[in-house]
């Protein structure tokens, strides 16, 4: 528990006769980022709500940075920074204005607010635009000053309610490279988000949410095998070429390959194989050593391993389409 900036056991919220979280165990370890995926409605912004103490939880036992919200949310709020969904930024203000504003509500000296404003603007990139109205900063700009008044009180567990939604490609990317570098300082990242790369390439640890139960947990590459359907396919442009490593490939795969139903050309189809597999460099192996043990030789090969994406669609009964979810990656060898 000492290791742990989030531990949450048995928590639970309803409003009335509708229950959002129905018994959520978290554990998050000091210095990464925990991302927390699910569908529109899964609970994920009111979990969020209650371990920042917006919101108090019907049952359960909280930890946030070794301190219990309901016996000292003062504590709680001073170890921790909250990013919501919507910026917090006054668009009437400067830049400055609102890290200032944000340094008195600190209660900084105001040479020491001064000092820390100045050095946050400098480090976000947004020196340039601080004596502009924030009305006209862009959306990353906005984004980026939002995480930088975040910032003003030093917290080392920061929650980011979905703070990517809306930018554009570049500006999340840069979203992304600053979420690393407060975690290389030691920050703890509590992350919600719809982008299923996004938890890919930040997340420590994962959590998918759904109908207010944590359906799964687990780094990535755990989530993944959890889900069946990874597969080596292989295609052929010789009909004998094809009957070769069939025959080859049933003496040693357990499962006989077997076509795809994905829609494809007949013709090429005909000429395919399918074989299961977790898409290790090992089973990889094993399918190219027999086919070089039967002189053959495959003009194409994929490797198709489930991804978030997959994982996302099998864990949660829901028809909502998150953000950049796409179709089953395959990669071309």
């Amino acid at each position: 528990m000492n290791d742990l900036a989030i531990a949450a056991n048995g928590l639970r919220k309803s409003y009335g006769d509708k229950t959002v979280l129905d018994g959520v165990d978290l554990a998050v370890p000091t210095g990464t980022v925990f991302s927390l995926l699910g569908p529109n409605g899964a609970g994920k912004t009111t979990v969020v709500k209650i371990l920042s103490t917006l919101v108090t939880a019907d049952a359960g036992a909280i930890r946030i940075g070794g301190h219990d919200p309901a016996a000292d949310p003062r504590a709680v709020r001073a170890a921790i920074g909250v990013t919501g969904q919507f910026s917090a930024v006054d668009g009437l203000i400067t830049g400055e204005e609102n890290m200032l504003l944000m340094a008195d509500l600190h209660h900084l000296s105001r040479s020491e607010g001064r000092r820390v404003a100045a050095g946050l603007l400098e480090r976000f990139d947004l020196v340039e635009a601080a004596k502009k109205p924030a009305s006209t900063y862009s959306g990353g700009m906005k984004r980026r000053l939002d995480i930088a008044m975040t910032l003003v009180g030093d917290p080392r567990i920061i929650f980011l309610d979905e703070p990517t939604t809306g930018l554009d490609p570049r500006s999340r990317h840069n979203m992304w490279q600053i979420i690393r570098e407060l975690v290389t300082g030691g920050v703890t990242v509590f992350l919600t988000t719809q982008y299923l790369e996004e938890a890919d390439q930040l997340a420590d640890r994962i959590a998918v949410l759904n109908n207010g139960r944590i359906v799964a947990q687990g780094t990535a590459d755990e989530l993944k095998r959890l889900v069946p359907g990874g597969h080596i396919r292989l295609r052929f442009t010789d009909p004998a070429a094809h009957r070769s490593a069939a025959a080859a490939l049933r003496e040693v795969v357990l499962t006989e390959p077997r076509l795809p139903s994905d829609g494809g050309d007949p013709a090429e189809e005909a000429l395919s194989l399918r074989i299961p597999s977790d898409g290790s460099q090992r089973e990889l192996r094993s399918v190219l050593d027999l086919l070089d043990s039967a002189g053959v030789e495959a003009d194409e090969l994929t490797v198709h391993t489930p991804d978030l994406d997959d994982v996302f669609f099998a864990l949660t009964d829901t028809t909502d389409i998150p953000g950049q979810a796409g179709q089953p990656k395959e990669t071309v060898r």
